[in-house]
């Protein structure tokens, strides 16, 4: 006699996954260009783009071209830009005053594209690490990176960036009260509406090395940047700092690098439920890259997995260079 066979459970999680249509219907997360923020790297000069060779895809930009950037990514629908000036050595200074000067490359670029896609915001970096001589992001005496002296050149920074029209500040310099004092400033000078997206959560993390290279800081920097940055062994600490941050008038909260640390990303946005944002850095662009061009990784289908593993851990968007590219695959 044939034995019936046995009952097979109800429950068959295929089903689900059987169709393109289905499997779209039942998505939990998804990616769209309106999560993206655009960095940029600047450059002096006139209609020049040079490539970056440890990013691949990426450019130098000069302002005009900057502008061209700023109309693509209101083309694409991606709706921030963040940038980046590129500084030779030999215009660095120990006292960072240009960092400040109302005419400076990011400065003139904000103006550029404000003046010719307002609907695009535009998002800086405060930090002096673009400045120093030092390569620091801020002021070494006697070999320390001093906190307070430090505070007062990035109030100083920022009151430029906002007077040139930055829709967003990004203090990314880990300086203890730089949110405080930046903030405490632009309200007192009438940049009441000035958004702070805080770097809160920015480890000392060797991922950022091609960064460097495109901001001529690889030359410059002497020493390690382990004496404010975050020590990569550290969780709860991140809490605290995005706490702290919170309370001395951030709006948003970023967490940096991005994808070897989604843990912290899931924790800040789960204590906290502000908008939170990571920066998928230079160097996992960049080995990303690297693992297309040898043919063993899908190199668009991992640019998507990639982001979208961002949002699925609890990020309301990614700064990341492949904006342009991921937007242009996300409209189809």
């Amino acid at each position: 006699m044939t034995q019936a066979p046995a009952p097979f459970p109800t429950a068959r999680l295929r089903r689900l996954r059987a169709t393109p249509a289905l499997r779209a219907l039942v998505r939990e997360t998804s990616l769209t260009p309106s999560d993206l923020i655009w960095p940029i790297f600047l450059m002096q000069g006139t209609a020049e783009s040079v490539p970056v060779p440890s990013m691949p895809g990426v450019h130098r930009l000069t302002v005009d071209r900057a502008v061209e950037a700023a109309q693509e990514a209101r083309r694409l629908g991606i709706p921030a830009m963040c940038l980046f000036p590129y500084t030779a050595m030999e215009h660095r200074t120990a006292d960072c005053s240009e960092a400040w000067n109302p005419d400076n490359l990011t400065n003139r670029a904000i103006r550029a594209i404000k003046d010719a896609v307002p609907e695009v915001a535009v998002m800086t970096d405060i930090a002096l690490d673009p400045y120093n001589i030092d390569g620091h992001d801020g002021f070494v005496e006697d070999g320390e990176i001093v906190n307070d002296r430090t505070v007062d050149a990035l109030v100083r920074m920022a009151l430029a960036q906002a007077a040139s029209g930055a829709d967003i500040l990004g203090p990314s310099d880990m300086m203890d009260g730089r949110i405080g004092a930046i903030r405490r400033a632009l309200e007192s000078e009438g940049f009441q509406n000035t958004t702070i997206l805080s770097y809160a959560a920015k480890y000392a993390s060797a991922f950022y090395g091609p960064f460097r290279d495109a901001v001529g800081a690889t030359a410059a920097l002497k020493g390690e940047k382990k004496t404010y940055q975050m020590d990569p062994g550290n969780s709860a600490e991140a809490l605290r700092l995005v706490a702290r941050d919170l309370s001395e008038g951030a709006d948003m909260v970023m967490v940096k690098p991005g994808m070897p640390y989604l843990d912290i990303c899931r924790r800040v946005k789960d204590e906290f439920g502000v908008p939170t944002f990571a920066y998928q850095v230079s160097g996992e662009y960049a080995m990303l890259r690297a693992a297309e061009a040898n043919g063993w990784l899908d190199g668009p289908r991992v640019m998507i997995e990639s982001l979208l593993a961002f949002k699925r851990a609890g990020c309301d968007g990614v700064l990341t260079y492949y904006a342009p590219e991921a937007a242009r695959a996300l409209n189809g």
